[in-house]
């Protein structure tokens, strides 16, 4: 059966926002800031079984999330030694008979930036489905929605290494992917640009 690679993104370095909300929806190791971690979604859903089988059994490093649906499954592999990461990519791709140019190209499906958001609004986001921190009143937002969803979590480490802002969601699975970030306009704008401007980097088919 045909195997599509929907996602695959090596982040060499998770950063401390990142890592912790990764940690509460973690449904096996938890990953901490420093580590290395690859992301990788395919279709269908049930084949990431045997891909998680050949990563772990080749390398050292340890699964943090599978997610299994009908359409895409994910997972995602960290370990604090890159070098085990890289491989187990290797590995998975070297099954699957591709190789990471092979993964469809991300599509950025919405993008914006919301300035001083009314403290209304902050607190229907801070009630709606969350694991980060909350927006406060004031604060300027940037949502981000992408196609396949695994390329938000990219997008919010390379965020958060460029500005000082609040993760305060990436939801990575189904569909779509969404990431909501919060901050002063500067730090706002400046993480939104280093976000848009590594996922415009990212090869793919």
């Amino acid at each position: 059966m045909s195997i599509s690679l929907r996602t695959y993104v090596y982040i060499d370095s998770l950063q401390p926002q990142l890592a912790a909300y990764l940690g509460t929806a973690s449904q096996g190791f938890l990953p901490v800031p420093g580590d290395a971690c690859l992301w990788i979604e395919v279709a269908p859903g049930m084949a990431v079984h045997r891909l998680c089988d050949v990563a772990l059994k080749a390398t050292r490093v340890h699964l943090g999330q599978q997610v299994v649906e009908r359409a895409f499954g994910s997972m995602v592999l960290h370990h604090s030694d890159q070098s085990d990461v890289q491989e187990a990519g290797r590995t998975v791709l070297q099954h699957l008979g591709a190789h990471e140019d092979s993964r469809q190209k991300c599509r950025v499906a919405w993008r914006e930036v919301i300035r001083s958001i009314t403290p209304d609004h902050a607190v229907l986001i801070n009630r709606q489905d969350r694991r980060g921190s909350m927006i406060l009143s004031g604060q300027s937002m940037f949502i981000l929605e992408t196609e396949p969803a695994g390329y938000v979590v990219y997008a919010a480490n390379e965020a958060e290494k460029a500005a000082n802002i609040t993760l305060v969601d990436a939801r990575a699975v189904g569909a779509f992917g969404r990431l909501t970030l919060a901050g002063k306009e500067a730090d706002i704008d400046a993480a939104a640009a280093a976000a848009l401007s590594a996922l415009h980097n990212l090869s793919g088919v």
